[in-house]
C-alpha cells in the first residue's frame, strides 16, 4: 500500500466505472487517429448521397420502362389482332377465288386451259430470269477476268428469243380463237341450210 500513488488510485477508480470491452475500445479509440476517422465518415456519406441517387435513378428508369412496356404490349395487341383479322380475310378471298375457278373450269374448260398456259408462260420467263441472276452470281468470280463485250451479246439475244415466244403464244391464242369462231360460223351456216332445205 506504500507503494500505491494517489496518481495509480485514481486511474484505477476512473476505470472501475467502465466493464473490460468498453475500456479495450477506448484504448483502440486513443490508438486511431481521429481526422483519419472522419475521413472515413465522409467518404461513407458522399457514397450514401451517391446510392441514393442511383437508386433514384434506377426506379425512375424502372417506371418508365413500365408504362412504355405496357403502351408497346397495348400497341403489340392492336398489331397482332389486326393480323388475325387480315388473316381471316385473306382465307375468305382465297376460298372465293377458288370457287372461282372451279366455277370456271366447269363452264368454261377450253378457256381455262388456254389462260392457265399462257399464266405459266408468263411465269417462266421471271423464273428464267431469277434463275440466269443467281447463276451469274454464283458464276461471277470466276468470269470477272473473262467478261467482254462479245459475251454480253447474248443476253440481248436471250431477250429476242423471250420476245419471240411471247409472239408465238400471242398467235397460237387468236389461232385457237378463230377456230372457235370458225366452228360457231359453220354450225350456224349449217342451221341456216337446215333452215332453208
Amino acid at each position: 500500500m506504500a507503494n500505491e500513488t494517489p496518481e495509480s488510485d485514481f486511474s484505477i477508480e476512473c476505470f472501475q466505472n467502465y466493464s473490460a470491452p468498453e475500456v479495450f475500445v477506448q484504448g483502440l479509440a486513443g490508438i486511431v487517429d481521429q481526422s483519419d476517422v472522419e475521413m472515413i465518415i465522409r467518404a461513407q456519406k458522399t457514397m450514401l448521397q451517391r446510392f441514393e441517387k442511383t437508386t433514384e435513378m434506377l426506379t425512375n428508369c424502372n417506371q418508365l420502362s413500365a408504362s412504355r412496356f405496357r403502351a408497346a404490349s397495348t400497341e403489340f395487341k392492336k398489331h397482332t389482332q389486326l393480323l388475325l383479322d387480315m388473316k381471316k380475310d385473306l382465307e375468305y378471298i382465297f376460298k372465293k377465288i377458288r370457287a372461282i375457278k372451279t366455277k370456271l373450269s366447269t363452264q368454261y374448260p377450253e378457256a381455262y386451259k388456254i389462260a392457265i398456259e399462257a399464266a405459266a408462260a408468263k411465269q417462266k420467263p421471271s423464273e428464267d430470269i431469277e434463275e440466269a441472276k443467281i447463276s451469274a452470281s454464283r458464276t461471277q468470280p470466276k468470269m470477272v477476268t473473262t467478261v467482254s463485250t462479245e459475251t454480253l451479246k447474248p443476253s440481248t439475244s436471250e431477250e429476242g428469243k423471250k420476245a419471240k415466244r411471247r409472239e408465238k403464244e400471242r398467235s397460237e391464242v387468236k389461232k385457237t380463237n378463230s377456230s372457235s369462231s370458225e366452228t360457231e360460223s359453220a354450225s350456224s351456216g349449217d342451221d341456216s341450210s337446215s333452215d332453208t332445205g
